[in-house]
């Protein structure tokens, strides 16, 4: 019983000690949160102000007619139906989705190619990752001009082709190679910028991983579909969604180079919407067609981010 007692007593808690109390402990937990908030409320407020509030006011104003006489009345959904009749807006739509199946994929597989490359050890390889960054830190008007007058009927891209014994193409000026070139443009821009993203994603996969499939006897392509590709899910996600609307939003090119044509070759969405509220002066009309455009491209974010979404 002594032997049991004295246990007790050893394991008991001194009188007198300071113990933990719950309310220093609930008062740092409510502190942390005041510090969280305090960091997360501005970028709220700008999310709500720049992107929400505006998002949410076009809706608004797209169900609404101006009138001749001035003013504006409720006009529910006549203003999508105006649109959704247009010939002019069917045949940008069609224009873009081909845009977008086409410049999509092909800039996210050469960034992907460029990045992996580029991860690699081997002599002159600072050379070539200068040269397709570079076009990452150059304004994109100014690209587009300097296109503009590469692809001019008189322009470099001719003369060279002509020396070559080739016969001159019209580029910009023909239906049939317009909206091409319009994707050759939007991807020198694009292509590098993605290229820093999924390159930062690349180097931090840890190298024990590549030296045990090694090991296993993996080859190279083995090796990028096991390792690289999974492990680089998350960055490929950000860049496959950021491509998608950034190409979604193209507008420079078109307004400085083509102005649509010819014959609406490269009237994307952009700039039909500018068309429409700028040109025409049917805003309410240009805001029911930005809602339009909006919805699938949404939509087409939202399977993206289902696709890559990962397993565990």
């Amino acid at each position: 019983m002594e032997k049991g007692g004295s246990v007790a007593v050893r394991n008991a808690p001194v009188i007198g000690a300071r113990q933990p109390r719950r309310g220093v402990y609930a008062r740092r937990m409510w502190i942390k949160r005041l510090t969280i908030v305090a960091f997360v409320t501005p970028a709220v407020v700008m999310l709500v102000l720049t992107r929400l509030w505006p998002t949410a006011e076009a809706i608004y104003d797209s169900l609404f007619r101006q009138s001749l006489i001035g003013g504006t009345s409720f006009g529910g959904l006549a203003n999508y139906v105006t649109v959704a009749k247009d010939p002019v807006f069917l045949k940008g739509l069609t224009v873009t989705a081909i845009f977008g199946l086409i410049v999509n994929p092909f800039q996210i597989v050469l960034a992907l190619v460029f990045a992996v490359v580029l991860s690699e050890r081997w002599r002159g390889a600072w050379f070539f990752r200068t040269v397709i960054l570079f076009p990452a830190g150059v304004p994109s008007a100014v690209a587009v001009v300097i296109f503009g007058i590469a692809l001019r009927p008189d322009g470099p891209v001719n003369g060279f082709l002509h020396d070559l014994g080739l016969p001159s193409q019209p580029f910009l000026n023909s239906p049939d190679q317009a909206l091409a070139s319009i994707i050759l443009i939007v991807s020198w821009i694009g292509v590098g910028y993605w290229v820093i993203f999924l390159v930062g994603g690349v180097q931090d996969i840890p190298t024990t991983l590549y030296e045990a499939a090694e090991i296993d006897g993996a080859g190279w392509w083995k090796k990028f579909f096991s390792v690289t590709l999974p492990l680089l899910r998350r960055p490929l996600l950000f860049v496959l969604v950021a491509d998608t609307i950034a190409n979604a939003l193209v507008f420079a090119p078109v307004q400085i180079l083509t102005q649509g044509g010819p014959d609406g070759s490269t009237n994307l969405m952009m700039y039909d919407i500018y068309q429409r509220a700028y040109q025409q002066g049917a805003l309410n009309d240009a805001l029911a067609e930005t809602v339009m455009w909006l919805i699938p491209v949404i939509l087409i974010v939202a399977i993206q981010f289902r696709l890559l979404r990962p397993n565990t």
